[in-house]
């Protein structure tokens, strides 16, 4: 009984003309390549849920996922690359081929946008640009597929005719093996409703079947896990039997991942079966297409082989590849490589087998490094944070400084700047600059670093496309700038100096204060200042003579008065700086009661003085106390408040010094008119003297209050010079002398008096210095 391979045209295809005219834009690609045609349609045109159907002259049809497998056809969704690809076997079931060279597809794309429907016509004509190999095996995504070429003739038949004649195609049978089993034959019809197809072209015996068939089995071939479909083909003809041996193995490694390397593996026999190889080529590819062995190498592409299997090492960002982003609560992403691999075999007879494998090798989630950076200088008095290492298919939606939200772009008016920073490696990343005095920034006193610190917050809401999925990246900045303490701007009036503070966030880290005192709204209206205060601005008007000034270069003309507010720590009270103001005054009389005790005074005399006498003529009760300065109608005096004649008053809370201008010519020695005296006082708080007598020193803290007045009586109280006859109680007269220097408070003194039988109250108590 002979066996051998005579194969003819099992049947043919109706030829439609190749057209190319009126293809939609969203078509991509539409490419021969050496096994099969490629379609490539984006989704922006084809939306999520594109269809093919196939049609050829026995009608059209719809290209599903099991008809796909079964006829040759695959369909792979690729949103990585943005697209719906469909790949057609040049065996596949709807295909005109003429004479194995000369291969004519006829597709529809039917699509639907905005609810409607859309059928577009994709035809094409592929012609062989790769001579055919005795066996060739195809491991595709979906299914395996193998075509044998026969040469052979069968001897027994005359002229050498093939014996295979399509009238006979119903007479033929498969019987698939498995292992040591053996399945019953069937015919092969059943064999189709199945899902395996066998066909006869010009040349070539074509048999596709899917993955995970009832009659395929796995195994391992040195650790390499393969599948295996056997089916032998089988018919009578007369007494010539004729058996055709087909064989699919393929690898079903799933790839893995390794120090940056996705591997891949398959071996150089995939099954006992195959004869043994005597030379064995490798050429690798990515998405369909081989490269040169020098493009291989440059790419990084390596095939090792470890006794016999071949190992394919493929670097993760290798070119030919493509990377996705991916949110599960981190950002991830995964890169994808479309392996295609051609693996060239000749037995010992010298017979080659071209095997070739589509594969897709994925990595798993590798953790995606965004990171931000402080590129702030402090000079520059603003933030500047740049976000760095953003995937190239994650862009920036929005942006929240310190919990309040902005949406990208950002308007014309804002006063945030983001700019995006692309890099060469495809990532990129977004500078973003905010001023350190915008409102938005936090303030916070570092008394460590004594220092203002300035602080951020960012939340950065990143979004993976296609799809808009968010991912938030959060940063906290700070910034260290070196504070100054509030600084009043000053100016002067004709008799005030007013202040005025323009309030910044950070100034209540001081207290302001008067001498010793912190500034308060109760404390000016003790003094008499004027003091206002708002969420804008601190203003205190000082008026002249109230507590706090200073007076130097005191003459007729006026004199200088000086005001300082301090500003402290509020803790240590130390003061770090202040604000000092000197102004001129020059008023046409006034009385000047300072702490020390010292009595400056400029009165105007032209009233009470006699016509043709001189305001220097006049003197206070004291003779010898005479005017440092005069001019036609005023005097100048400087003097010791508990010197030069001054009558005391010693009331509740107070303590008033009184005196007199006389007018003492020799050529009129009587005082000064009765009826416009120039009376003179300072009265100062009790709480705040330290002596009262000539005898101890001076010393009051607050200054006193004065008065000029002129008037024919006292206003304060009767004054009683001690020599009279009416006074109520007699007082000691005490030489003049000059002791030590002693403090006494006023307290102990009254206290004194008030064990003598005297009365804290009486404000009739006078007591005369000599």
């Amino acid at each position: 009984m002979a066996f051998c391979f005579c194969f003819g045209v099992l049947f043919l295809l109706s030829l439609r003309t190749a057209s190319t005219r009126d293809i939609p834009s969203g078509v991509l690609q539409m490419e021969c390549r050496e096994r099969y045609f490629m379609i490539a349609v984006g989704f922006s045109f084809a939306g999520d849920k594109p269809r093919f159907e196939a049609v050829d002259s026995t009608g059209v049809h719809a290209i599903t996922k099991e008809y796909a497998a079964e006829c040759g056809y695959t369909i792979s969704l690729l949103p990585v690359l943005g697209h719906v690809e469909l790949r057609a076997s040049y065996f596949s079931c709807h295909t005109n081929d003429a004479d194995d060279e000369v291969f004519t597809f006829n597709f529809n794309l039917i699509v639907t946008r905005g609810g409607k429907q859309a059928t577009y016509a994709l035809n094409k004509t592929c012609t062989l640009s790769l001579p055919w190999s005795p066996r060739e095996v195809t491991c595709e995504v979906n299914y395996m597929e193998v075509s044998v070429r026969s040469e052979a003739t069968c001897p027994y038949v005359e002229n050498g005719d093939s014996a295979f004649k399509p009238a006979l195609y119903s007479d033929w049978k498969v019987m698939f093996q498995r292992a040591e089993d053996q399945f019953l034959p069937m015919n092969l019809s059943e064999a189709r409703k199945l899902g395996y197809v066998f066909a006869l072209t010009d040349e070539r015996l074509v048999f596709r079947t899917p993955y995970e068939q009832p009659h395929s089995f796995s195994t391992e071939v040195n650790g390499v896990p393969v599948e295996v479909v056997h089916a032998v083909l089988f018919s009578r003809q007369s007494w010539v039997v004729l058996v055709v041996d087909l064989l699919a193995a393929c690898s079903m490694h799933n790839g893995s991942y390794d120090g940056g390397y996705m591997i891949w593996e398959t071996s150089e026999l995939l099954h006992s079966l195959v004869s043994p190889l005597n030379e064995t080529e490798v050429s690798i590819g990515a998405n369909g297409k081989l490269v040169e062995k020098k493009v291989a190498e440059e790419r990084g592409y390596a095939v090792e082989k470890i006794n016999t299997t071949l190992q394919v090492r493929i670097p993760y960002k290798a070119e030919g590849g493509y990377r996705k982003s991916f949110v599960s609560r981190d950002l991830y992403e995964y890169y994808v490589f479309h392996l295609y691999l051609e693996q060239i075999s000749v037995d010992k007879a010298e017979i080659a087998a071209r095997l070739r494998f589509h594969r897709i090798i994925v990595t798993p989630l590798l953790r995606c490094h965004i990171f931000t950076e402080n590129q702030t200088l402090v000079r520059e008095r603003a933030f500047t944070i740049y976000l760095g290492g953003v995937p190239e298919d994650v862009v920036l939606v929005s942006i929240q400084l310190n919990g309040r939200d902005f949406t990208l772009p950002l308007t014309n008016m804002s006063t945030y700047k983001v700019t995006e920073v692309l890099h060469p490696n495809g990532t990129h990343g977004y500078t973003l600059t905010v001023l350190f005095d915008d409102p938005i920034v936090k303030l916070q006193f570092s008394r460590k670093a004594v220092a203002m610190q300035h602080i951020l917050n960012v939340n950065y809401t990143l979004a993976v496309q296609p799809g808009n999925e968010p991912y938030y990246h959060e940063t906290t900045v700070t910034a260290l700038t070196r504070v100054s303490p509030p600084v009043f701007d000053a100016h002067c009036s004709e008799s005030s100096i007013h202040f005025k503070l323009d309030h910044r966030p950070f100034d209540y880290l001081w207290e302001l204060a008067i001498g010793s005192d912190v500034l308060t709204s109760d404390l000016a209206d003790q003094r008499g200042y004027i003091f206002s205060n708002d969420s804008q601005s601190l203003r205190l008007d000082v008026p002249l003579f109230t507590n706090g000034y200073k007076y130097q270069d005191v003459t007729l003309k006026g004199f200088s008065g000086t005001f300082e507010i301090l500003v402290r720590v509020p803790e240590t009270s130390e003061v770090q700086t202040s604000t000092v103001k000197t102004c001129l005054f020059n008023p046409k009389e006034f009385i000047m009661c300072s702490t020390n005790g010292k009595v400056n005074v400029v009165a105007n005399l032209s009233l009470p003085i006699p016509s043709g006498g001189s305001p220097a003529e006049t003197s206070l009760r004291d003779k010898s106390c005479r005017p440092k300065d005069a001019d036609g109608t005023r005097a100048l005096f400087s003097f010791a408040v508990n010197d030069c004649g001054a009558i005391i008053m010693l009331g509740r809370d107070s303590v008033t010094y009184r005196n007199e201008i006389i007018f003492s010519s020799v050529r009129n020695p009587e005082n000064l008119s009765s009826k416009n005296r120039v009376l003179l006082q300072c009265t100062y708080t009790v709480a705040g003297l330290h002596a009262l007598f000539s005898a101890y020193k001076f010393e009051s803290d607050t200054v006193g209050v004065g008065r000029i007045v002129h008037s024919n009586r006292i206003i304060e109280g009767p004054a009683v010079d001690p020599t009279s006859a009416s006074t109520r109680r007699s007082v000691t007269v005490r030489p003049r002398y000059q002791p030590s220097a002693k403090y006494i408070k006023v307290s102990s003194f009254l206290k004194n008096l008030s064990n003598k039988g005297l009365k804290e109250s009486s404000q009739v108590n006078v007591f005369t210095v000599i």
